[in-house]
């Protein structure tokens, strides 16, 4: 193991002609070398060397980078192997070491910790179903709450005798260490070092993660003993494994019909989650009475976008149906609320209902959540204070919404709705925005409104046709290379001076701040993890003056974005002759300035342009591609056809904005 500071030792060494060198011949051109490319057979030099940039890149194909990357693709070596061969070279010693058995030992210890976990949910599920006592009072319990033996099983549902001491001595006798017990939260110690069940006398709940592995679980006390009892469900408690905020119950059996359907339900306890799978719905899950969390909607997301929360109508459940919602729209979340009638939870509902009905109940009476939240706070209110502030918490539900049309089209309805000036609505909206990105909030959401910009050439740089997708890049190919590029070049580049916000702050933008915001306000993205990790990290480092974007990302600890950085930097481009600058004035550099972020400026405008000209073109095709495949469903023709007219017109307004624009 290499620690970073060799590492950066290493690197800091490194000279990219002196490495290069010893694979190729070089010869001086300008400030530049140049040679046979190393990766391809070719009779005219292609290869070019910058030691300026410590970067090499072959104009014939494409391959090149830094000094480490050089070495591991002409050596094919790995990362470390490279490193190795550079310490070599330059004499730099390697303290490297092995690891302990303690650190060995705690890099098994999550395992260990599943492995314990998997063996107590066989040990609960076997007493529940062969245990005299686990068959009549833990299935009995079970049967009583109207759960089926099937579905039961599918759960691994159990239950865990009253002897406190039983679990931790079957444990033991299996061979499982004491450490674990504790670790996991199965068992506690007292101080005479006697292990105590924790779940003793309840039935248990296993937690699945999204893995399929045993996390932890929830114990509940029997109807018959709730009444003074103060813990009436018991929970793992947090741990090298499970952290109830990260996990949500039942995502195992879910997430194959959470995708399939593109929609997931949302409920709070685990008994809602059972009886809805009972009754035919499985695309459920619960999050058990914790507020969402952000890990579980990352969690969610990768199953679907779609989500349904649903509640009993009291008011408890109105409370749990508002919490955490302004989390799920931040994060693209299309967000949907129920509350179900006379106060019945989603068990009771399931239990008395069919899958059919249910689902047709759930179509019928489901509301969108800003629709929802405008019933609850405003329905029958006259007092203009509360009236007030419950328009003021709607409209700051909708400015956490990424995509630019919905959150556009939910202040319209939203004015439309309460009697309220939409411009009024909007201004509000961007107080919101302005004040999330103030305390540090990231993400589209947070960054400049319209009003925040100011008006002029920063308003018409920014502001365009609004549209919502993604385009995805090949490596240095695409309709977002140009821009990417752009970034890594000038991404520290300020191109927009002294811009002030509602509250007469004053800020400078520079272009990688724009690009983000740019695309962030029409929810577009690069469609590559690579793309956008380096817009992001530029956007978020460039607020530093002494950042410089190219050094940055050359060289940057991420070897695919190293690689990725140095195409984009050179492709298209020969590295030219420096030449040396004739000294000027202070007025003449100033000037010399302001020109420079003129065209950067220009250039940052037509690029933003023509990315989303292609995402338009693209799905211009897409939609006449639907069109014929449609066949005679008029509906659906006439709904294609709707949206082909409005992307024309965005297409139309692009193009006239490209044909304006003027590039220097």
């Amino acid at each position: 193991m290499i620690d970073r500071q060799t590492v950066e030792k290493i690197k800091d060494a490194a000279n990219i002609v002196d490495v290069v060198s010893e694979f190729v011949t070089l010869k001086k051109s300008g400030a530049n070398y140049k040679g046979l490319c190393p990766f391809h057979n070719e009779k005219t030099p292609s290869f070019y060397v910058s030691p300026a940039r410590g970067t090499c890149h072959c104009f014939g194909c494409g391959k090149g980078g830094n000094a480490v990357t050089f070495i591991m693709e002409h050596e094919q070596l790995t990362y470390p192997e490279a490193l190795r061969w550079l310490a070599k070279k330059y004499h730099i010693e390697i303290h490297e070491r092995e690891l302990t058995n303690e650190e060995k030992e705690e890099q098994s210890k999550r395992e260990s910790m599943f492995i314990v976990n998997e063996w107590a949910e066989k040990y609960f599920e076997n007493l529940l179903h062969n245990h005299p006592d686990g068959q009549a009072i833990g299935l009995q319990y079970f049967r009583s709450r109207g759960f089926r033996d099937d579905i039961i099983k599918k759960f691994n549902l159990g239950y865990d005798l009253p002897d406190r001491f039983l679990l931790g001595t079957a444990a033991k006798q299996k061979g499982y260490k004491t450490e674990f017990l504790t670790a996991t939260g199965l068992c506690y110690q007292t101080e005479r070092g006697e292990l105590i069940d924790r779940f003793a006398g309840r039935v248990v709940f296993p937690w699945t993660g999204v893995s399929g592995k045993v996390v932890g679980f929830t114990a509940r006390v029997l109807d018959k003993r709730t009444k003074g009892v103060n813990q009436k469900y018991v929970n793992s408690p947090d741990s090298e494994v499970f952290h109830k905020d990260h996990e949500l119950y039942g995502i195992w059996q879910a997430k194959r019909a959470i995708a399939k359907e593109d929609r997931v339900y949302m409920v709070e306890g685990q008994a809602d989650v059972i009886s809805m799978h009972q009754c035919g719905i499985e695309n459920v899950v619960a999050n058990s009475g914790t507020a969402l969390s952000i890990h579980q909607i990352h969690m969610l997301h990768r199953f679907t976008s779609n989500i349904t929360l649903i509640y009993d109508g009291d008011a408890a459940g109105i409370h749990a149906a508002l919490r955490g919602t302004d989390m799920l729209l931040s994060e693209g979340m299309s967000l949907r609320v129920l509350l179900l009638p006379g106060g019945q939870d989603p068990d009771e509902f399931a239990r008395n209902h069919t899958a059919e009905d249910f689902r047709k109940y759930i179509e019928e009476h489901q509301e969108d959540f800003i629709q929802f939240k405008t019933t609850l706070l405003l329905k029958g209110e006259t007092d203009p204070k509360k009236r007030a502030d419950g328009i003021s918490s709607i409209v700051e539900s909708i400015s956490v919404i990424q995509d630019p049309i919905l959150r556009d089209t939910y202040i319209h309805d939203c004015s439309q709705r309460i009697g309220i000036a939409e411009a009024t609505l909007i201004n509000r909206m961007n107080g919101f925005i302005i004040r999330r990105r103030g305390n540090g909030a990231t993400g589209p959401a947070s960054a400049p409104s319209p009003s925040e910009r100011g008006a002029g050439a920063a308003n018409d740089a920014i502001a365009a046709p609004s549209i919502a997708s993604s385009l995805h890049e090949g490596e240095g190919t695409g309709a977002g290379a140009p821009l990417l590029r752009l970034i890594i070049k000038h991404g520290e580049s300020i191109i927009y001076k002294n811009v002030k916000d509602d509250e007469g702050n004053s800020h400078n933008l520079t272009v990688a701040q724009v690009v983000a915001y740019s695309l962030g306000q029409d929810g577009l993205n690069f469609g590559s993890d690579l793309y956008n990790r380096i817009l992001n990290e530029a956007a978020e480092k460039s607020s530093d003056p002494q950042w410089k974007a190219e050094p940055y990302f050359l060289h940057h600890e991420d070897i695919n974005i190293c690689q990725l950085a140095t195409q984009l930097s050179t492709d298209r481009y020969h590295l030219t002759e420096h030449k040396e600058e004739e000294p000027m004035n202070k007025e003449a550099k100033l000037q010399q300035e302001a020109n420079r972020a003129d065209t950067l400026r220009n250039q940052t405008e037509h690029m933003l342009l023509d990315f989303r000209m292609a995402y338009v073109e693209k799905h211009l095709k897409e939609l006449q591609a639907e069109m014929s495949r449609a066949g005679k469903d008029l509906e659906k023709i006439k709904k294609l056809m709707a949206d082909y007219k409005d992307m024309q017109q965005i297409r139309n307004a692009l193009a006239k904005r490209l044909g304006n624009s003027i590039i220097l």
